[in-house]
């Protein structure tokens, strides 16, 4: 009997070692695989519409396929139609072959047979009557909440019977300036009183 704890202590220690010996070894950890520049989803005939506080249409973004990236959260959308409203309820419309835009569609960029058209306004109050413009080009740069426009290569801008052509552009609607940079031609048409 004098032995007996010491047997025990030996069957106890035995089983001890063939457990550690026969759980699986657990392998180094992998770290997860860093997804490429792969999209995580995609829509086919869609229209996305966004709405203000009041419940007033803001904007509407509309393609024939679009591809969301999470690694640059942009959306890739084929076919890009969009309409977008500003606070005095004046349309502006853009359209192209190939579109990106941002996760909340404040920036698009517009490629390949770019259109953007903003519609004339009517005279209210002290603020002038507004003619229709049109931006064309390959490629175009529309920032919507601070209402620009960019392009880094040739653009025409027709704003109602007025034309010009440009290698560059920089609009700003706010604060009523533009830039035009490189071969720059225009063709103004005296207005009609």
């Amino acid at each position: 009997m004098l032995y007996l704890p010491v047997l025990v202590m030996g069957v106890l220690a035995l089983g001890t070692y063939w457990l550690v010996r026969s759980t699986p070894v657990s392998g180094p950890q992998v770290p997860e695989r860093v997804r490429g520049h792969e999209p995580d989803y995609f829509m086919h005939g869609f229209k996305v519409k966004t709405f203000d506080a009041t419940g007033r249409l803001r904007s509407e973004v509309a393609g024939d396929v679009a591809k969301h990236y999470p690694d640059t959260k942009w959306m890739e959308i084929d076919a890009i139609r969009i309409r977008s409203f500003d606070a005095s309820g004046r349309l502006t419309t853009a359209t192209a072959n190939k579109g990106l835009a941002n996760e909340d569609g404040s920036e698009v960029q517009l490629m390949g047979n770019a259109v953007v058209v903003r519609e004339a306004a009517t005279a209210v109050g002290s603020a002038p009557a507004q003619p229709r413009s049109e931006y064309r080009g390959e490629f175009l740069h529309a920032f919507m909440d601070t209402e620009q426009v960019k392009s880094h290569k040739p653009v025409e801008l027709r704003r109602g019977q007025d034309v010009f052509t440009a290698d560059s552009l920089d609009f700003d609607n706010v604060q009523q300036t533009m830039l035009l940079q490189g071969r720059v031609r225009g063709t103004l048409i005296p207005s009609k009183r």
